[in-house]
Parts: structure tokens; sequence; C-alpha cells
């Protein structure tokens, strides 16, 4: 009966099955574990602000951190630019886990390959994994560039990168020309967004070395960040199209994490060109779409490259707005009427779900740029945010957001909590409730404990499908924004408004 094909239960189902619930069970009384009325008894504990005082005390424990390592957010910068190959000097699993975890979010392939360091290397070094990693890399896959970064067992002993990128070229197991930036990327410090400044800061000097010229290109240069909505950049291109503005995205993912299914695979898609990263030393002008994952790269730019950086948040009409009079004054191009109609269109559907969101509470976590963007939306429309906590923050980021919820009437009751986790979230919606919360796929968890609506904006995005090919910035965006906020309260409003006769309350409905 169990080799019977038409008897294969899909994952949702199979854990209930008799057999799987025996196995649980057995397993429960090998372990000594409590009986369901004292872990009932405790979790009604973990509810009260008496364990939410001890939850905040804690130390030398994390719990479900709202954020991922370095690497992650290394790679990621490194598919931006064209034929480039993540290359990972560390442990094969660690790769692994990142490749996993993007493929999971876009539903798309992501390329990225390891030195696959073992104990021997913990122990020698890793020069040799290095190298013969570098050498298959390139005879496999014929890559334009290779974007090397590290991870934790490389760090601690202390490889250098740039040596051994040296003694593969000089050893001819790579093109000497071959364009090889490297970034150290240690995952027990900084985050994902860390990663990702290392990385393109890594691949923008490599690129620009010796390129400075007398005068100008003409173009501005834009730096998207770590950013996981495709939209997001499809959006941006729009904006300059309509502007006739010529510039160059440095770090263009958008077709590598979006891409067409034709029938025919190619390993590296779209990008940004290697030309226009080496030429993008001689803009005009930079603009970084988010502040933190920019943080050295816009330092390194107005050092060495001699050039203007800003960075500005184009998430709500004002947000927009700003970005937009900056790109008009900086290139000296007319906002079109074509975007004016996109911003009434935006107003428009503010108003007509004004009433529905106006004074709700709500909570949010994700990173310090996203969390920034929606608390600038959500204070335009009237929701007041409560609990704003952020994994990856930093004294900067918690100034930042404070001074924007004082600036507002609708920010007065907000706390920015820094350096917290889920599990910190957890006691603040239980002891301070709220009408919804913002964040990413791990906040399904929370949701159902807590019976708070989930609203899903930000990354991972893994039980949900298509998000990221949607717009979070722009007028276009906040109407995606709007969209997911307001119907997400819709559908709580349904599921606890339907018992016949008792609670069926019916909305916006014409009997």
């Amino acid at each position: 009966m169990s080799q019977n094909v038409e008897n294969i239960k899909d994952h949702v189902e199979l854990f209930h099955q008799p057999e799987y619930q025996e196995l649980f069970a057995r397993k429960r009384d090998a372990e000594g574990m409590p009986s369901a009325e004292e872990v009932e008894k405790i979790a009604e504990w973990t509810k009260s602000w008496e364990y939410r005082e001890k939850n905040f005390n804690r130390e030398a424990l994390t719990i479900n951190p709202a954020k991922a390592c370095q690497p992650l957010g290394a790679i990621l910068a490194a598919v931006g630019f064209e034929g480039t190959l993540p290359f990972v000097h560390g442990s094969q699993g660690c790769v692994a886990y990142f490749r996993t975890h993007f493929t999971r979010h876009f539903k798309e392939p992501f390329s990225a390959v390891s030195s696959s360091m073992t104990e021997d290397a913990a122990v020698f070094g890793g020069l040799k994994n290095m190298v013969d990693g570098l050498q298959n890399s390139y005879a496999l896959y014929n890559p334009k560039m290779i974007a090397v970064c590290t991870t934790c067992m490389a760090e601690v002993i202390g490889d250098d990168l740039g040596s051994f990128i040296g003694h593969a070229k000089t050893d001819g197991v790579i093109p000497a020309e071959l364009p090889v930036p490297f970034a150290h990327t240690p995952s027990f410090v900084g985050s994902h967004v860390t990663g990702y400044d290392n990385m393109l800061k890594s691949i923008l000097s490599n690129l620009t070395e010796g390129k400075k010229k007398e005068t100008t290109n003409g173009k501005i240069n834009i730096i998207p960040g770590f950013e996981t909505y495709m939209g997001n950049l499809r959006e941006l291109k729009n904006i300059l199209k309509v502007m006739d503005i010529d510039a160059t995205i440095l770090a263009d993912n958008e077709l590598y994490l979006d891409s067409p299914n034709t029938g025919e695979f190619k390993m590296y898609q779209g990008g940004t060109t290697l030309e226009d990263g080496a030429d993008s030393i001689n803009a005009e002008f930079t603009f970084a779409l988010q502040a933190y994952p920019t943080v050295q790269t816009r330092k390194y730019i107005e050092k060495k490259w001699k050039q203007k950086t800003a960075v500005a948040r184009p998430w709500g009409v004002r947000g927009t707005d700003e970005f937009l009079m900056q790109l008009s004054e900086v290139t000296g191009k007319p906002i079109p009427e074509e975007l004016e109609f996109e911003r009434g269109r935006a107003v428009d559907a503010m108003t007509d779900s004004q009433a529905w969101v106006h004074g709700k509470r709500a909570a949010i976590y994700g990173d310090p740029d996203l969390v920034m963007g929606m608390l600038q939306f959500m204070l335009e429309l009237g929701i007041e945010p409560v609990h704003i906590l952020v994994t990856n923050s930093n004294n900067q980021f918690e100034e930042e957001a404070k001074a924007l919820l004082a600036s507002s009437p609708h920010g007065q009751q907000g706390t920015v909590w820094g350096g917290k986790d889920l599990w910190h979230l957890r006691s603040l919606l239980f002891t301070e409730p709220v009408d919804f919360f913002i964040g990413n796929s791990y906040g399904k968890y929370l949701w159902r404990d807590t019976k708070t609506p989930l609203v899903r904006i930000g990354y991972p995005i893994f039980d949900r499908h298509h998000l990221h090919r949607y717009s979070t910035i722009g007028y276009s965006g906040a109407i995606n924004l709007l969209n997911w906020i307001v119907n997400t309260i819709f559908e709580d409003l349904d599921y606890n408004t339907n018992i016949p006769s008792k609670t069926d309350i019916s909305f916006d409905l014409v009997r």
C-alpha cells in the first residue's frame, strides 16, 4: 500500500496520518515532555507583562532575528552585474543556504559557487581551495567577472583574499585581466545589508580603477540597495524613461531574478554592463534608494570619485514627490504629466481607503530602509505605528526613525526597538496589541500565536507567490502597499464576522 502512487500525500496532509501521529506521541514520551496542560499554562504566562520584562532582559540568547548574514547581501549585489558569478570562500553548506533562500523567494535559479572549505582548510588555510575553485569556476561557467566574498570559516582563520586571488592569476589558472573583486563578509558581524555594501564597494572600486576622465559622461548613477522587489527596478526604469534621464543602475538584478521563460536557459541574465559600471565614476551624481546598504559605498564615491551622492526613498506620495523633484533638480528634466496622473491615482486610492486605515495601530519589523519607507507611508495614511522593531539596527537608524515619528501626530505612540528579535515582538503584540503588523513570512507564527493580522511586506516572502514582482516604490508602489494593508484588514474583518445571525457583519456590499 505504501508503494501505491495513488496514496502519495501532500506534506500538508502527510504528518496528520496515523503512523506519524503515533511517532510523534512516542517521541514526546521518550523526551519526557510535560503534559499538554502544563504546556498551556506556561504558554499563557508567556503572554503576560511579567514574562515580557524577563524576555527583554535576556542578553545571551537571540530567538528568530529579523536579519540574515553578510554573504547573502554580497552575492545579491554581485548578480546585478552582467556575466558575474558569485564565489563564496567558505563551506559548501553556507552557499547552499544562500542559494536556497533566494530561490525560494524569487522562484528563480540562483547561481553561486563555493570554495568548499572543509576541516583541512580550516587548519591549513584555504589557498588551495580558492585557487582550484577559481580555476574550475572560470573553466566551467565562463563568467565575465567573479565576485568573491567570505563566510565565517575563512574569516576566523584569517584567509587573505587579495593574496589568494593574486596567486591564482600569477599561476595562470584564471586570466590576469579577469575582474575578481572581493569583500570580507564575516557572518558574525553586521547583516546582509552590510554584506551588500561591502561587495558593491569592492565591485565599483575594481571596475573603475584608472577610468576617471576629465569630463563627466552626463549621466547619473542610481543604487537600488538590497532590493528584493523586482517591480521596484521596473518602476525605477519607467520613471527614468518618461523623464528622459540617462542613468546607470548600479547592480541591476531585475532580469536575473525575474527572467522570462523562453524555453532557453541562460546562466547570466541582464545586469549592469561592466563598461557602464566602469564609467559610473564619470557620472554627475549618484542616488542611493537605500541608506544602510550603501554607507561605505557612498563614502567611497564621495571621497575617491569626488562625486556628490544623496539618499532618496521614493515610498508613498511624499517620498516619491521628493525623489522626482531631486531628479529634476539634478538633471534639469521636467516632471512629465504622465507621472502627475500616476500621483493623482495614488492620492485617489488613498482617499478611497482612508476611512478603513486612519487611526489603526500597527507594528512593523524588517530592514532599516524598508521600515523607514513604510513608516513614511503609514504616517501619510494616518496609521499609528506603535512597535517598530529592527534587528539589524544602529544608532543612526534609531535617531532617524524617532525623528520621523516625532514629526507626525500619528507617530507619537511609536517606540523603536533596535537590536530586538521576533520573540521580543511576540511579547509586544500580546501586552500592547495592535490592529495589524507588517513583516516577512516569518511573521506567520506571530500571526497564528497572537491572532494579529499579518501584512506580508519585506524579505523573505516564502509562503505567498509573486509579491516580489510588484513595486513598493513610486506612485504605483503606494497603491500596492495600500492594497495589501487595507485588504488584510478586510480579510480579518471577514474572518471574524462569519457566524450567521451573530457576527455576520457585511461591509461594502449592496444587498
